[in-house]
């Protein structure tokens, strides 16, 4: 089964609208340089909440050890996605990661800005469905908080956020053309919010996995292009300056009829430990 990934802000070029799904990188992957096709370059000044999770000891020094994304929601809780700290991701046990960090207010991920928090704590969610992807959410507890302008609020359940056609953006720093090629810097695309029965249509249960309304929510665009990528994971989808997904899952990148699919804020909301 194809697990959920940890989906750059992406434009499919022709030739790779049918490619499969890549897996996620593993520790001894190497990113390359790469320019993002259909997403723009952002800075952490304009969107302080993002920030990377990073193990050098698993994945390298090269782009500080990056391998998923996440999102501050208090100023000493992040919030991720729960296959981000897998055995599958992390190619050992959690327990096992002696040196994971947070990196907040950081664009380039080759210098030494801002700030690479220990961690205190790490809550999983006990309902997450790896066959499903259903509940993928994780909680870090950071050893130190960050400012208050780093906190960006989350969406709950009801929020006009949430209405379809409205506009999004998603952040990160993962793959660039789902083919491996992963980005230095921070960068952002534009997406919408998609009707759930356009996800139940593009997922209605397969190896991919099986689109849940109640925990899930997918953007993207109808004819493909822009979405997330391998590298992304647990990263923001933000609507109307609130958090309304994180990144989780979906089949390929960018492809035509298959959007990215999104844990839903509000409902990670309802099981989540309170921020902090």
């Amino acid at each position: 089964m194809r697990r959920p990934f940890a989906r750059t802000l992406f434009r499919a070029p022709a030739l790779l609208a049918a490619a499969v799904l890549l897996p996620l990188a593993t520790p001894a992957s190497v990113a390359a340089d790469s320019v993002v096709i259909g997403g723009r370059p952002v800075h952490v000044a304009d969107s302080p909440w993002v920030v990377a999770l990073s193990s050098r000891d698993r994945f390298g020094g090269t782009r500080a050890g990056q391998f998923c994304g996440g999102v501050v929601v208090g100023r000493s809780t992040v919030v991720t996605a729960a296959h981000c700290l897998s055995e599958e991701v992390l190619g050992t046990a959690l327990r096992a990661v002696g040196d994971l960090k947070v990196i907040a207010g950081r664009d380039d991920l080759r210098t030494r800005a801002g700030a690479e928090i220990p961690v205190r704590h790490i809550w999983v969610n006990p309902d997450y469905d790896p066959e499903t992807n259903s509940g993928d959410v994780a909680v870090i507890t950071l050893e130190t908080p960050l400012p208050g302008r780093y906190v960006i609020p989350m969406a709950a359940s009801g929020d006009a956020a949430y209405k379809v056609g409205t506009g999004a953006e998603v952040y990160g720093w993962g793959d660039t053309s789902g083919t491996g090629d992963y980005s230095n810097t921070l960068r952002a695309a534009d997406v919408h919010v998609l009707g759930d029965s356009v996800c139940k249509e593009a997922y209605p249960g397969s190896a991919d996995g099986a689109f849940r309304a109640d925990t899930m929510l997918c953007a993207g665009e109808a004819q493909g292009g822009r979405d997330a990528c391998q590298g992304d994971s647990g990263g923001p989808l933000v609507a109307q300056g609130r958090l309304i997904g994180l990144v989780s899952w979906g089949s390929g990148c960018g492809r035509p009829g298959r959007p990215g699919v999104y844990t839903r804020v509000s409902e990670a909301m309802r099981v989540m430990p309170t921020p902090v």
